[in-house]
């Protein structure tokens, strides 16, 4: 009889984590469906690359060299 009981609170408590591991796995499942969600949706969202013309390249190019050759300049004046 002992051993009887021992059996039946050994199924309850496999029942209990078989109950516990449907869970988990659904949860995992749902976690997952999130993530690809989430993932979609911020690829889907992120913005375009800003392509500039070759003549708005030029154009900052020599409005910096411009910049650092006044720097220049004016550290020649100070030294």
């Amino acid at each position: 009889m002992a051993a009887r009981s021992l059996i039946d609170l050994i199924d309850a408590e496999i029942a209990k984590l078989e109950e516990a591991r449907r869970i988990l796995a659904k949860a995992t499942q749902i976690s997952s469906t999130h993530i690809a969600r989430a993932v979609k949706s911020a690829s889907a969202k992120a913005p375009r690359k800003r392509v500039l013309s070759a003549d708005a390249r030029k154009r900052i190019a020599d409005a910096q060299r411009k910049r650092w050759a006044a720097q220049r300049a004016k550290n020649k004046k100070e030294a």
